[in-house]
């Protein structure tokens, strides 16, 4: 068993999260990296005063051969932006700082590339700690498991992430090495309805100059949608990310349900584009986007994943964030 810490402003939603996270044997709420002439274990009411050093952390204790480093420090920038200094979310002050720390040397080269990652993904330098581990005490029994013991309580992550982790986590387990891809996109759409409740989910293909209409969850759909046209025809032409708060507001908006009231869709990056249909090159997300989604090698969309809801203004980053990891599995 192996041990990272994770800072990632307040401990209650971090470590809610990490225990969320098949292979982590436990998550514990703590406090790292405080002034090494601070005498003894912090309190909560100390390190509240942004005067110790010490940023709420969490000890994630995890076993290698079932989940990677590089899949948790992954999994940590999902849930943190690296780009805010001292600040998650309504949480501020040094406490609340962003920092992975390590106790094993061997782990850097890892968490290294982690870092490159995550600032490629934003296209700028972040600002999250990576420090080995000078010292860490754990945080007061009212602290630990805080959401499993008030599940109302605050939390600075929107709590739909917490179902996202879990549906990626059985998505990528009961599609295993499933060759398929309509079994696959299946499996999908059913996963995504059932769990999440959205008024329709489903996948278009690409045919040519046309979306076909592939395996979906909901009420009868448009067969076909053309390049460019409507929400879908323009995550396709764009390759990225499209998320709609109002679809009678989007320029051409093809309205194949009128209870549909927003949408999200996500392209599909396949090699298999090439040869059922037309191949396009994926274009940059825009400078700073932490949701872009990441191309795959030849860089082609091969089909959209479209998502309807009867709400206004029901999807966001967060949404879009774990619906293309749900993608990148496709």
């Amino acid at each position: 068993m192996k041990e990272i810490y994770f800072a990632g402003g307040c401990f209650w939603g971090t470590e809610h999260f990490f225990s969320g996270v098949d292979g982590v044997v436990s998550a514990v709420s703590g406090y790292a990296q405080g002034r090494e002439d601070f005498a003894g274990r912090p309190s909560y009411e100390q390190v509240y005063t942004d005067t110790t050093g010490f940023a709420e952390t969490v000890k994630v204790c995890y076993k290698p051969e079932r989940i990677s480093l590089e899949m948790l420090a992954d999994l940590y920038f999902d849930i943190i932006d690296p780009l805010s200094l001292n600040r998650q979310g309504h949480d501020e002050g040094t406490r609340y700082r962003t920092g992975v720390y390590y106790s094993d040397p061997a782990d850097l080269p890892v968490l290294e590339a982690a870092f490159e990652r995550a600032a490629k993904r934003v296209g700028q330098p972040i600002v999250v700690e990576l420090e080995p581990l000078r010292n860490f005490f754990e945080a007061e029994e009212r602290h630990q498991k805080y959401l499993d013991k008030n599940p109302d309580g605050y939390c600075h992550l929107p709590f739909k992430t917490f179902r996202y982790l879990r549906m990626y986590q059985d998505i990528a387990a009961f599609l295993g090495d499933e060759p398929d891809p309509v079994a696959r996109m299946a499996e999908v759409a059913a996963f995504i309805y059932e769990r999440m409740k959205f008024f329709w989910v489903g996948f278009y293909v690409v045919h040519g100059e046309q979306l076909v209409l592939g395996p979906f969850q909901g009420p009868p759909a448009c067969l076909r949608i053309g390049y460019g046209k409507g929400v879908c025809g323009t995550a396709w032409k764009e390759a990225r990310t499209q998320i709609v708060p109002d679809v009678e507001a989007f320029p051409g908006h093809i309205a194949c349900s009128s209870l549909s009231r927003s949408e999200i869709v996500v392209p599909i990056f396949s090699s298999t584009a090439a040869v059922c249909g037309r191949a396009m090159p994926v274009q940059s997300a825009p400078s700073g986007s932490l949701t872009g989604p990441l191309p795959g090698a030849d860089g082609l969309v091969g089909a959209v994943l479209d998502i309807d809801s009867k709400e206004l203004g029901t999807f966001d980053a967060t949404d879009a964030l774990w619906l293309e990891k749900i993608c990148t599995l496709l």
